[in-house]
């Protein structure tokens, strides 16, 4: 039987990575898929490439084609019988399942690659290479993790169309957005990455939260800023303010000083646990933009005994 030179047919070195393999025969594939290729051998190449990304695309089955030519330096077309000893060498291993060796090397492949697999046992044919995992971000309210949210998100991606020519266009995605969520966590979008032979792979996309100066997000526990007028601060108050999770009327102790805080237990980002809403007191003085306002710090600052500055 004839050599098959499957680095050859793919067109890569023989110190080629998985990836630069991969990268190979997903090209060629895509140019000589019966479908789109107008070349008259396309059905034959098209197995010619299968053929040699089953061997190459599969760690085992290069070492074990690796170590078949070293020494021997074979080229493609030369007249080849596997080593006596192959078996012995090979056939230990498991390599049980349908598709190759002793008449099932499958409808296409060469009697190189039946009589080379059959061999070893009869290992199963890789299966065809699904395409590659995409991933994006989206960037969500703080609200949403609370209650949960659809988004529609429009993604931009390149794809081949039926003369082989690398498109561009645009696809728009309705995300659920469950409820619990937190910065950084990947949603998976079955079946929505890059196209490939043996289907499409999926899609992650990667949740951030949209800034807002009101929240800092740490995990699922939440820190919002709460302004306060100094009355409040120094006598108690209660007051309303609006959170993530909906209002809330909080006592504000007093005595209170800026920077305070406040903990809400079980009002962060829901979850098993749920994380905490922490309040951060921040005293906020009203300007002195008019008589009255001037006087009433000119008899705060005779009538109290007062030095921030004192110890």
């Amino acid at each position: 039987m004839e050599y098959k030179d499957y680095y050859q047919t793919l067109g890569v070195k023989k110190t080629a990575t998985e990836d630069e393999i991969k990268k190979a025969y997903r090209k060629l594939v895509r140019k000589y898929h019966p479908d789109v290729s107008k070349e008259p051998d396309a059905q034959k190449k098209t197995q010619e490439l299968n053929e040699a990304y089953g061997v190459l695309g599969d760690t085992e089955k290069r070492a074990a084609y690796d170590e078949l030519g070293q020494g021997h330096h074979y080229r493609a077309g030369q007249e080849f019988r596997p080593p006596p000893d192959w078996s012995r060498t090979y056939g230990a291993g498991d390599f049980s399942g349908n598709g190759f060796g002793n008449g099932g090397a499958g409808a296409g492949t060469s009697d190189f690659f039946a009589d080379l697999f059959a061999h070893l046992g009869g290992r199963r044919r890789a299966a065809p290479s699904r395409g590659e995992d995409s991933h994006a971000s989206i960037a969500i309210d703080l609200a949403d993790s609370y209650q949960g949210a659809t988004r529609h998100i429009t993604l931009t991606v390149q794809e081949h169309d039926a003369h082989n020519r690398i498109v561009t266009r645009e696809r728009t995605l309705s995300v659920n957005i469950p409820k619990g969520v937190t910065a950084g966590q990947q949603l998976r979008l079955s079946g929505q990455g890059q196209p490939g032979v043996a289907g499409p792979g999926d899609l992650y996309l990667e949740l951030q939260f949209t800034p807002d100066a009101r929240y800092r997000v740490d995990g699922r526990d939440v820190y919002e800023t709460v302004p306060v007028a100094p009355w409040e601060a120094a006598l108690g108050a209660e007051i309303n303010l609006p959170t993530p999770s909906g209002k809330v009327t909080v006592t504000v102790p007093a005595g209170s000083q800026a920077g305070r805080k406040l903990r809400l237990r079980g009002r962060g980002i829901p979850g098993n646990p749920a994380g905490d809403l922490y309040l951060l007191l921040e005293v906020v003085l009203p300007p002195a933009d008019s008589a009255k306002a001037r006087e009433l710090y000119q008899a705060m600052a005779r009538e109290l005994a007062f030095n921030p500055r004192g110890g």
